[in-house]
């Protein structure tokens, strides 16, 4: 099974950037566009503090931190909880807004380098509530070896 990178298209620029922001009623920032430019290179999902050391003293950890929120709430990136309980940020599929986000697939957690990989491919069943429940999520976490783990074993 591949496991597809978290970007939805490789190839984005400043300029599909700089719309995704204006279209989610978000100011184009150099900070809003660096931190997009630094997860969309990125294989795995990364944490604010990777995030603080490739970006730099550029931009402070209070304004990554309202940076990272307001891409969430917006549904420009989601949210995966590694093995340690650390938030870490993923680009989300076209197909996220504001109210709804659609990354619902398995991600999958290397036990050993604590990478967290979209596993995009892997659709989830639908689930069948009772009455009167309301589903606003779903969180499936596959554990094992990543490539790079793996071939180091």
């Amino acid at each position: 099974m591949d496991i597809e990178d978290n970007r939805e298209n490789p190839q984005k620029t400043t300029e599909e950037f700089t719309r995704l922001l204006r279209s989610n009623n978000l100011k184009v920032t150099q900070p809003r566009l660096r931190v997009l430019d630094t997860i969309s290179t990125k294989t795995a999902a990364i944490s604010q503090p990777e995030l603080e050391k490739l970006l730099g003293a550029d931009i402070d950890r209070v304004t990554l931190y309202r940076i990272l929120a307001s891409f969430e709430e917006k549904g420009i990136l989601h949210k995966i909880f590694d093995l340690n309980g650390t938030a870490t940020y993923a680009i989300c599929s076209t197909k996220c807004s504001e109210h709804h986000h659609h990354d619902q697939h398995v991600h999958f957690i290397c036990s050993v380098c604590n990478s967290v990989y979209c596993l995009n491919e892997i659709s989830l069943p639908k689930i069948n509530l009772p009455p009167r429940f309301s589903l606003h999520s779903i969180a499936i976490n596959a554990v094992g070896l990543c490539e790079n783990c793996q071939s180091q074993t």
